[in-house]
């Protein structure tokens, strides 16, 4: 684990606020110059704290209505069939996350699609073909209450 000190936390809850924030306003708020403050950004770029800028979008907005999580299980746990179902979860656009857990299933898929029709596509032609996988089980988001990618470090 790598230890970030409180400066370098103020940081990452502003990035992750709102990661298009400049240089400039983020010295202003934790009371750093500039040059400092990009230093510390790299360096938490550089390790592996900050991975990513996204943007965040607005499903419906965006002609996505439908948010389904698929509870996945496989056929037989073997490191082969793990891994090659993984490699090919990695390359399906409506996974959005994926998850491999312990319980009654192997894996927890987030998918999110444009309709119906579109899961069933995605369902019959992306996953139940792959052959590792024994049972789905879909359970259908009807409204969403708490959505949010923010870590606050305190």
């Amino acid at each position: 684990m790598i230890s970030l000190d409180n400066t370098d936390k103020q940081i990452v809850n502003l990035l992750q606020q709102n990661s298009k924030v400049n240089i400039k306003e983020i010295a202003l708020k934790i009371g750093l110059t500039q040059t400092p403050t990009y230093e510390r950004i790299k360096r938490l770029e550089k390790s592996g704290i900050i991975k990513n800028y996204v943007a965040i979008l607005d499903k419906e907005k965006a002609g996505f209505n439908v948010e389904v999580f698929c509870q996945v299980s496989l056929l037989v746990h073997s490191k082969e069939l793990i891994t090659k179902f993984e490699h090919a979860i990695n390359k399906i656009d409506e996974v959005v996350e994926c998850f491999h857990v312990a319980g009654n299933y192997d894996y927890l898929l987030k998918v999110i699609v444009k309709d119906m029709k579109s899961y069933q596509s995605f369902l019959k032609n992306k996953l139940s073909v792959l052959d590792s996988v024994s049972n789905v089980q879909s359970t259908f988001v009807m409204t969403s209450t708490k959505e949010y990618s923010i870590i606050k470090l305190i």
